[in-house]
């Protein structure tokens, strides 16, 4: 019953989400309000300036890492949608002549994840959505674009993986790979529903997604592993992309089908650029080690801005600022970009803010001892549920996978080292698929295709319907990795 008191701020947050349907602001304002509440009645340990000081401290030196990444991020977005980017790619992939099994595929394993680690926010919607729907008939291309974005859980250059890691005390290359083998079975079965709903009945296809899955997930293990999670999203869409193209253009012109050469738009630059910034400030982190050379420290976290990949975006901003002020003077974009910036930042940043801030006061205070007490005494396979469930919970409340991490990632931090690992990899997946297809991106979806009411309620229905099965699928992914480890 305490644990289930000390947890009544999450309870609420939940309650005010899916019960009073409330804007997710609004109820991580609510939520913070009753921690610090029950916290100075002494409904926890005992308040101290201390601890409320330590508190503070990490929660700004945690959003500061956040924000370092969202705010260009949004900006980036901003500038790709003025220059028309989205669209040239979706009118490029619809040039290919690709078969419908490759088309999805190469939608739901590539294209998507790939827009969507760069950039996140559900950016790669402006480009699926349309595409979509001029490939597929319309109640189909609507569940293949939902299913395509509750695939990649590493969007924003791997940001939740990066922030998750802080606050579980744990590597964040180790935490991001871990995830990408729980995640395995995510990625089979909606890539093989998307198949199944494009009606492909061909076995060759169905065997060649075995392959491509394969693909994907080693790549995306791989660039975790060795390089980080801020470029392994990118790398396995871009790899797994280009080997469905590959693959489907070379049974064409076997089939003596006429196609002209292959090239990527010339309008999609700014991605191109993007993927090359990131790689060159990872080569130089490696080989000098300048990012230690400035470190924020707060009370249990550290950040080093200098390794941010939000450094990589800004340098993104300042080539597209010159460009678009050399082609594109007579509508002067710079004017507007502040506004427009800070309409899309400011509820995204303020929920972050204060689903952080109530995660912090609530491991300051005592409030989720017990609910570790309740994990470390549970069995490894009935942890791995728990915890898969409470983080699909979170991540689907939320709409981000950042903010579910925010909420439950502080609790398996005080957990054993033996198991943090694997139950911080089940929280940062079953948060991010589940975020993914939560509330926020399906009325993203039906704001791009203007749907109708009953399809409103059909698609989050379907988007509901995803993110329970995605966390079934997370925590087999984790039970079998549980088992091969033990």
């Amino acid at each position: 019953m305490l644990a289930l008191f000390h947890l009544s701020p999450v309870l609420l947050v939940t309650a005010m989400l899916v019960v009073l349907r409330r804007p997710p602001v609004h109820a991580a304002i609510a939520g913070t309000l009753l921690v610090l509440m029950l916290w100075l009645v002494g409904a926890a340990d005992a308040w101290s300036p201390g601890s409320m000081m330590a508190a503070a401290q990490d929660t700004v030196v945690l959003f500061a890492s956040t924000a370092f990444v969202i705010v260009p991020g949004l900006a980036f977005v901003i500038f790709i949608e003025r220059l028309g980017v989205n669209l040239a790619v979706s009118q490029w992939v619809r040039s290919l002549g690709l078969g419908r099994g490759d088309q999805a595929v190469f939608i739901v394993l590539g294209l998507a994840p790939l827009l969507e680690a760069m950039t996140g926010f559900g950016v790669s919607l402006i480009a699926t959505v349309p595409l979509l729907l001029s490939l597929f008939e319309r109640r189909v291309a609507l569940r293949i674009a939902l299913t395509g974005m509750a695939i990649m859980p590493w969007g924003t250059l791997g940001l939740a993986s990066v922030i998750g890691a802080s606050l579980a005390h744990l590597d964040a290359p180790a935490l991001a790979s871990t995830s990408a083998l729980t995640s395995a079975p995510v990625f089979l079965g909606l890539s093989a529903m998307a198949l199944y709903l494009a009606g492909v009945c061909e076995s060759r296809e169905w065997r060649a997604l075995g392959a491509f899955w394969l693909l994907f997930v080693g790549v995306l293990y791989g660039a975790s592993r060795w390089i980080g999670p801020e470029v392994a999203g990118v790398a396995a869409g871009l790899v797994t992309a280009a080997a469905v193209l590959f693959a489907g253009l070379w049974r064409l012109r076997r089939s003596n089908s006429e196609r002209g050469a292959v090239q990527w738009p010339r309008q999609a630059w700014p991605y191109l650029l993007l993927i090359v910034s990131i790689i060159a400030l990872k080569m130089v982190w490696t080989i000098t080690s300048w990012q230690d050379l400035w470190v924020v420290q707060g009370a249990q976290v550290i950040w080093k801005p200098l390794a941010s990949p939000g450094l990589a975006l800004i340098l993104v901003l300042i080539g597209l600022g010159f460009h678009t002020r050399n082609t594109q003077r007579q509508t002067g974009p710079d004017v507007c970009m502040p506004a427009a910036l800070a309409a899309r930042a400011k509820r995204p940043l303020l929920t972050i803010f204060f689903f952080l801030a109530m995660s912090q006061m609530m491991v300051k205070a005592g409030f989720l001892a017990g609910l570790m007490q309740l994990l470390a005494g549970l069995s490894p396979t009935a942890a791995t549920s728990m915890v898969a469930m409470l983080g699909a919970l979170s991540g689907y409340m939320t709409g981000s996978n950042v903010g579910g991490n925010a909420i439950f990632m502080p609790a398996i931090a005080m957990l054993p080292e033996s198991s943090r690992l694997l139950l911080a990899a089940v929280q940062n997946s079953s948060a991010g698929h589940a975020a993914l297809g939560s509330l926020s991106i399906v009325m993203l979806i039906l704001g791009l295709a203007k749907t109708q009411a009953t399809e409103e309620g059909e698609l989050v229905r379907f988007g509901f319907a995803l993110a329970c099965l995605n966390t079934a699928l997370v925590a087999l992914g984790a039970g079998l990795l549980s088992g091969w480890f033990g």
